[in-house]
């Protein structure tokens, strides 16, 4: 399936994913990746499927979505490869303009500093950038890149394409245990997103089973630590954590739910009120996680967050 969704998005409203890419053709196999190990390490750009058929089955998406009376705030391109591998990425984004709905890309940034890749993301309206580690043992670490990339030349490119992109530029930073996550990373990472200045620069944490099994999320006091950093430094960092609510499903033990769910997936203290209230439970059943050390609350920026505690991962975080 090529179109699908449209699916809730906290960036971006309702998306209808485009899936332009077949897996797993990227240019970077990183250890986190949901999608699994990446079998086409590849450089070169090419023909995946033809404009036409992904442009054709949008259209009929839309039309679904529209019958349905289902809302699409974004078109995202958002394969199970890196988009920009597509050499008909500049094509397409032009073709899906014709539906009047903004077109976004989630993209590696991979090859950003690329000049053609360049223009054609210029045509979009909102781009994603990835830039796990501005440090470059870390970034292999983390990304295991193709062998001929570089990542000052990555970085420079997405300081150029910043300065004439006039869409909605965003980055994401996925924390792993025990590679990026320290002090150091935090303020080399800082000192490159104020020199970029993007319209959000986003936080995540591994929430889907990894590539490798060994990449965890860092353990709550490294977070916190991290974010600590971060959030006296860029007043426009953003945190992508918190689970829906409405994807909640109670099994009958409050406990254990919760504890399934922040073990993957950190929660805002309102959203997990309201959980717990819908399922009839007590906020009682939180306090006495917390007392027992089974789940951890970070503070940011004014807010709580609730995740698993896992001790054992405390002596491999940075």
């Amino acid at each position: 399936m090529i179109a699908f969704g449209p699916v809730p998005s906290r960036r971006l409203g309702y998306s209808l994913g485009i899936n332009h890419v077949p897996a797993k053709h990227c240019t970077l196999s990183c250890v986190y990746c949901q999608v699994g190990r990446t079998t086409h390490l590849d450089l070169k750009r090419q023909d995946f499927y033809p404009v036409a058929q992904i442009v054709g089955e949008v259209e009929r998406r839309i039309l679904e979505c529209s019958q349905a009376e289902k809302t699409i705030d974004y078109l995202t391109l958002v394969p199970d490869g890196e988009p920009t591998l597509d050499a008909n990425l500049g094509l397409l984004i032009n073709e899906l303009k014709q539906f009047g709905i903004p077109v976004a890309v989630i993209s590696n940034a991979s090859l950003i500093d690329w000049p053609d890749v360049q223009d054609e993301l210029l045509q979009a309206d909102w781009v994603s950038l990835k830039v796990d580690s501005v440090e470059e043992g870390v970034w292999k670490k983390i990304n295991r890149p193709h062998r001929h990339l570089n990542l000052s030349n990555i970085l420079n490119g997405m300081l150029t394409f910043r300065s004439k992109f006039r869409g909605e530029l965003v980055t994401e930073t996925m924390l792993v245990a025990g590679l990026n996550v320290n002090e150091n990373a935090a303020i080399q990472l800082s000192h490159f997103l104020l020199a970029l200045q993007p319209f959000k620069s986003y936080l995540s944490i591994p929430i889907r089973p990894p590539a490798e099994a060994w990449a965890t999320s860092p353990s709550s006091q490294s977070l916190s630590e991290v974010l600590s950093v971060l959030s006296n430094r860029i007043p426009f960092m953003d945190l992508l954590f918190d689970t829906e609510v409405g994807e909640f499903v109670s099994t009958g033990n409050l406990a254990e739910d919760l504890l399934s769910i922040t073990a993957v997936h950190p929660m805002r203290e309102d959203p997990l009120r309201e959980m717990v209230k819908k399922t009839g439970g007590d906020w009682k059943v939180v306090e006495e996680l917390l007392a027992a050390g089974e789940i951890s609350c970070i503070q940011y920026r004014g807010e709580r967050f609730y995740m698993r505690h896992f001790p054992r991962q405390s002596s491999r975080n940075g």
